[in-house]
């Protein structure tokens, strides 16, 4: 009888931010940040405002202590495996803000150079509105095989609940939650129609060696 099994698979991690003052904070220094910076820079954010890298700096202690949150996240779910018991590596954080109106989307990208990378929405920008057609979805591309399923499309490998697998995932996000996954995942988000400003703020998590 075949044996069937399922290698391989990419992590991808939720959780709720359970501050409320801590989103008030950040959601401050954001503001306070973009009226510093009206321009802000361009680099996988089609419209909408993107921050320079350094929020670690300009954020304050919330942003500090979001940082902490991703870290230990990621220290849940990573092993060294020269050192098991006690990882010889920390995290070099590099943190920035988005502020995505209406029309607000970004491109497929990774994030180079880094381990893990993370997504905590201050503001799902929805204004309580749970219609589909406001876009804005987290997109998630499958990162196997893409040449040979440009020569069938219509083939879909199997899931262990017998179900095809998808090419693409959608998570649609909500304030408060943050999202964790491996760096090279190629990532996206869908135009943006919400009613309101969504917020969020980008995290890489750069591994560094600590001791031999």
């Amino acid at each position: 009888m075949a044996e069937e099994l399922h290698l391989f698979s990419t992590p991808f991690i939720t959780d709720t931010l359970a501050s409320e003052e801590g989103l008030r904070l950040l959601l401050k220094a954001v503001q306070a940040e973009q009226e510093r910076d009206a321009t802000g820079v361009q680099i996988s954010n089609i419209n909408g405002w993107h921050s320079n890298t350094q929020m670690v700096e300009w954020g304050g202690e919330a942003a500090r202590a979001l940082v902490y949150k991703a870290m230990q996240m990621a220290d849940s779910q990573t092993v060294d495996v020269k050192s098991p018991e006690e990882s010889r590596f920390g995290w070099i954080p590099e943190m920035w803000a988005n502020v995505s109106g209406k029309g607000s989307a970004n491109q497929y990208h990774t994030h180079p150079g880094s381990f893990w990378s993370a997504v905590a929405y201050l503001d799902d920008g929805y204004l309580g509105d749970d219609s589909p057609q406001l876009g804005g979805e987290l997109q998630l591309q499958d990162p196997r095989m893409p040449m040979i399923r440009m020569t069938a499309p219509d083939l879909r490998i199997l899931g262990q609940n017998g179900q095809h697998q998808p090419n693409e995932i959608s998570i649609r996000p909500k304030t408060g939650m943050i999202v964790m996954f491996p760096s090279w995942l190629q990532h996206a988000v869908r135009p943006f129609g919400g009613g309101g400003t969504r917020v969020s703020i980008a995290i890489n998590l750069v591994p560094a060696l600590s001791r031999a």
